[in-house]
């Protein structure tokens, strides 16, 4: 079995959240082979020198369950773009490229955060190019922490004011055919658009699913698990 999650958008300000991941990792992903979180599993990461009590939680439970066997891979996502190695080696997960060919003994998927597809929104394409370029990531985690910490909540504050309706803007209907075509019409999995859903695509006369991962609220998580044969969605909801 293998889990996929993604945008749970941990904080201090999510405390809901937050036990729901924490029950998750200690509890039904331990049934399970692997666990992919496809980016902004952080409401913001700002560099792997962060040293306070509630991320380094996140991260001992997150090694907890990588020493206890589980395989956990992680993405970027436009939030937490500056997580690292450092922290990588301190949780015990695997950082993974956007986007990631999954090939299984019994099927093939494609895993993305799933933002580089947003080409509708030109300002948002330019925001993206300008935090995954090495040189401007590496000039801002030189910076001293408290600036960092006021460009997280710029970050914040810009992707709060960009959301219409409660979410991001879609993909691009051209450019997801074109990526599912690139990757040979494989099963594509992401997030990030907070608009959960099972859609069908006809490519080139060849039928592909796309899978959009739920984001994680207060009250109720989800995850997408592939159980071999068919993917599903499971709720993740605090103990009774």
């Amino acid at each position: 079995m293998i889990l996929f999650v993604s945008d749970l958008h941990l904080s201090p300000r999510s405390p809901g959240a937050t036990a729901l991941f924490l029950r998750l990792l200690a509890g039904r992903a331990r049934q399970a082979e692997a666990l992919y979180i496809l980016g902004d599993l952080f409401e913001v990461w700002v560099g792997d020198d962060l040293n306070d009590p509630y991320h380094n939680r996140i991260i001992a439970a997150l090694r907890t369950a990588s020493d206890a066997g589980l395989k956990i891979f992680l993405m970027h996502g436009n939030r937490d773009f500056a997580i690292g190695k450092y922290f990588a080696a301190a949780a015990g997960v695997i950082l993974l490229p956007d986007p990631f060919d999954l090939t299984l003994p019994e099927w093939s998927f494609v895993l993305s955060h799933g933002d580089a597809l947003c080409l509708d929104d030109p300002a948002y394409v330019a925001y993206r190019n300008k935090v995954r370029n090495s040189p401007w990531l590496e000039k801002m985690l030189s910076r001293p922490r408290w600036f960092r910490r006021l460009l997280g909540r710029y970050i914040r504050w810009r992707s709060s004011r960009r959301k219409q309706g409660g979410h991001y803007a879609d993909l691009s209907a051209w450019a997801t055919d074109d990526f599912i075509r690139d990757h040979a019409y494989a099963t594509f999995i992401h997030g990030h658009t907070h608009q959960p859903a099972q859609h069908d695509h006809i490519i080139d006369g060849i039928h592909v699913e796309r899978w959009v991962l739920s984001d994680w609220h207060e009250d109720r998580g989800e995850c997408l698990v592939w159980d071999g044969e068919t993917l599903s969605r499971e709720a993740v909801l605090p103990e009774n």
